[in-house]
């Protein structure tokens, strides 16, 4: 029974997987944007050789480095649990690195260590990105075996942005007398800690690390990075009041957050929302233009129109991306570049919106009200299926997708949405299509009884509505085919 206990801690089942099925794919799409997987191999100071991952940007942006999270598994874990992780990082444009520990998932070795050899492998990790052009801030984020690796190296190193400390223990050897009530091992009640002392010369003499070196409350006073730690109010394995502990000695600017749950239960959307936002006041990630919008810039002159702070340039771009992609049906992605070999000042370009966006509205107003719904039914079948795939897209990351009558609903509102949206569209774009059929003179009349310029405000707020307006009547190409491109 003891030597189980021993495995227990040093030697926990080892996470064997497929990199190629268990991890994001090595070129995939998520929010809209393309990412890569890159897999590489970093020896450790004992010569173990480690698995590693890092989720970055595809194609990298040039001249511009981008803050790293570094992801630190549980004892039983690997790299495949920061496929979570990816979904909350990525998007804010914060690249993310993986590694299997020494004696976990893929990498080498034979025994882990509860964190005292594995802040050594993240000591490797963090070097290999500080010699790394393309990275510039580091962050911590760590799960149970993970957190406690994150708080032992941060103490060394203050140069970390900031970690996420997801139930972390306070002392190993408190632990293990709580693990012997929690398993019921079966022993004498004033033998409990001569057992321990046993199974502790045991470790160190297998594992070749001390349990009563693991006191993470040695470290938390003298440990100034700013921290969030996270616990599961149900976990058994290691309680909550471990988390409070170090909580209440740790010295650095740092919050708690408690839910429902236990140690392996799938973390509430609510808490990936607070290491999102953690993670992005403490890193700084900077603010990248889309790719699409880069490329368009070469495509479309601006002309005499200027862009205020409450104008959307990106819209604007998609908007005549989509009107030429409607009228010629020539583009079939949207991250393609625009196939126009003339440039065009972007006023006339929405001055030839128009006709297009009423003749889309006439043929929706002159179909039969069966065949408006069965228009409907068919967008709301591609938003479900658009849903599903994304979904699956996710592969492991099931804690953040919905349920099935979650998905039914929302594609319901948006049908419901794209209703009322089309009734309202109608009125406004054929007044818009009647004025521009008015002689010249009557324009001339109603421009002088105006009289004087126009203010800035309300310039930006006409264009507002009639970028809407249009992105609305090219929906049914333009996003269909973003979709389908994804």
């Amino acid at each position: 029974m003891i030597d189980q206990f021993i495995n227990f801690v040093i030697r926990p089942p080892r996470a064997e997987y497929n990199p190629d099925q268990y991890l994001w794919e090595r070129d995939f799409m998520l929010a809209g944007r393309s990412y890569k997987r890159q897999d590489l191999e970093i020896r450790n100071a004992r010569g173990h050789v480690l698995q590693c991952s890092h989720y970055m940007p595809s194609p990298f942006p040039e001249d511009t480095p981008l803050p790293c999270v570094v992801y630190c598994h549980g004892n039983s874990g690997c790299r495949a649990d920061a496929n979570e992780a990816a979904v909350i990082l990525l998007p804010s444009n914060i690249t993310l690195f993986t590694l299997d520990f020494s004696g976990s998932g893929l990498s080498d070795g034979d025994y882990v260590s509860l964190g005292w050899h594995e802040k050594d492998d993240l000591k490797v990790v963090v070097s290999y990105l500080r010699g790394n052009k393309q990275t510039s801030r580091i962050g911590l984020w760590g799960r149970s075996m993970g957190a406690v690796t994150s708080l032992l190296y941060g103490a060394e190193d203050p140069s970390i942005a900031g970690m996420v400390l997801d139930s972390a223990f306070s002392d190993l050897f408190d632990l293990m007398l709580e693990l012997v009530d929690v398993y019921k091992i079966r022993l004498p009640k004033f033998t409990v800690k001569m057992a321990v002392q046993y199974m502790r010369r045991v470790i160190q003499k297998k594992a070749k690390f001390d349990i009563m070196d693991l006191n993470c409350l040695k470290l938390a006073p003298k440990t100034f990075i700013p921290a969030l730690f996270g616990h599961a109010s149900e976990d058994k394995f290691i309680r909550a009041r471990h988390s409070d502990l170090i909580f209440n000695a740790y010295a650095g600017d740092k919050n708690i957050i408690k839910f429902d749950g236990d140690h392996n239960s799938s973390r509430p959307q609510f808490y990936y929302d607070s290491v999102s936002i953690f993670f992005y006041n403490v890193l700084h990630p900077p603010q990248i233009p889309s790719t699409h919008s880069i490329k368009a810039e070469k495509y479309y002159d601006l002309g005499a129109l200027k862009f205020g702070a409450s104008m959307d340039q990106s819209l604007l771009y998609e908007i005549i991306t989509g009107l030429r992609c409607a009228s010629t049906d020539a583009a079939s992605s949207s991250s393609a570049p625009p196939s126009i070999l003339t440039a065009k000042p972007v006023d006339e370009l929405l001055s030839e919106a128009v006709p297009i966006a009423s003749k889309e509205n006439s043929a929706v107003n002159e179909d039969e009200p069966s065949s408006f719904q069965d228009k409907l039914s068919g967008l709301s079948e591609e938003c479900c299926s658009y849903t599903s795939s994304n979904r699956e897209s996710w592969g492991r990351c099931s804690s953040l997708g919905g349920s099935d009558e979650e998905s039914s609903a929302d594609c319901a509102a948006a049908d419901r949405n794209r209703q009322t949206t089309f009734n309202a569209l109608a009125t406004p774009v054929r007044s818009k299509h009647k004025s521009l059929e008015l002689p010249k003179e009557e324009k001339k009349k109603k421009k002088a009884a105006a009289g004087g310029k126009k203010t800035k405000h309300e310039k930006l707020e006409k264009l507002e509505a009639l970028s809407k307006r249009l992105r609305l009547c090219i929906m049914r190409r333009v996003k269909h085919q973003r979709h389908l491109s994804s």
